[in-house]
């Protein structure tokens, strides 16, 4: 009876999956593959690559080759059960952000010349990927303002004058001088020099006549002073005229190293500035930086 009783309790119940179905386990490369959230804030924390090669990391990732097929034998895009299309849509975005950020480097750096006309399929071509990502870069740098539409032909960096430079810094210095000066009166002077690091690191890119890195760098620094006023909007619009401030100008010579290390110096003279609250020093230094200098 009661070896009886032990087998009806061993026995599957009805509806109920066996033992072996309930442990089998999906194999790993089965799994549907997940979004890494944390792939995506390392490529955007990643600092600006030489252009060429600014994409095609991204490319190759996840388990891509770079003839647009995955290592599987899939072809990119293709829908299967272990490559769901959510996460191939953060891939693209990824890609489309490294290519941003490589041409915004070269526009700085010189690389792309004003006046030029570039093709999406031939950047397309030295980045490694197709045409799209690229294209969709530069539409990006035609709202900012830094590269035009050639119907039929790609799209032509703008060519701009030193008046429309003066203008940027006259702007840039409306709004960020009442600014500076508001929050020389009310930020403590612990949290002005927990800055130092940015200073530091502008001067360090501008020692080596890195201009690229240097306009990252001295974003950044701008970026973060204004954000001690709380406001998002602020540091969105100044964050723009920056950026557009950086772009060279056909008609001068690229900014020297030594222009670079001066220009980096007057960060930590304005660091000194706003700790000591001296406020006329503020104002004369932040005139003096915008109008000065082409940073």
């Amino acid at each position: 009876m009661e070896q009886g009783r032990a087998r009806e309790s061993a026995a599957p119940q009805p509806g109920t999956p066996s033992s072996a179905h309930a442990s089998t386990r999906v194999p790993e490369q089965a799994r549907p593959e997940q979004a890494r959230p944390q792939d995506v804030r390392s490529a955007q924390a990643r600092p600006a690559q030489a252009w060429p090669q600014g994409a095609r990391s991204e490319d190759t990732r996840d388990g891509h080759t770079g003839d647009g097929r995955t290592r599987d034998g899939h072809t990119r895009g293709e829908h299967t059960h272990s490559e769901p299309a959510a996460p191939r849509l953060v891939q693209r975005h990824s890609v489309r952000g490294q290519i941003l950020d490589a041409l915004r480097t070269a526009l700085v750096g010189g690389e792309l010349v004003p006046g030029e006309v570039y093709s999406a399929p031939a950047l397309g071509a030295r980045f490694g990927v197709s045409a799209t990502p690229v294209r969709e870069a530069m539409q990006q740098l035609a709202i900012e303002g830094a590269v035009e539409v050639v119907p039929n032909r790609g799209f032509r960096v703008v060519e701009r004058t030193p008046r429309e430079l003066a203008e940027l810094a006259e702007v840039r210095a409306l709004i960020e001088v009442p600014v500076m000066l508001r929050l020389a009166r009310t930020v403590p002077a612990a949290r002005w020099s927990e800055l130092r690091p940015l200073a530091e690191a502008t001067a360090a890119a501008a020692a080596r006549g890195d201009r690229a890195h240097y306009a990252e760098s001295d974003r950044a620094f701008h970026r973060a002073v204004l954000a001690l006023a709380g406001n998002d909007q602020l540091v969105a619009v100044a964050e723009d005229l920056h950026r557009r401030s950086q772009w060279p100008l056909v008609t001068l010579p690229v900014t020297r190293r030594a222009d670079l290390v001066a220009d980096a110096a007057e960060h930590s003279a304005l660091l000194d500035a706003l700790i000591a609250q001296d406020l006329t020093v503020v104002q004369s230094l932040v005139r003096e930086h915008f109008t000065g200098a082409r940073d």
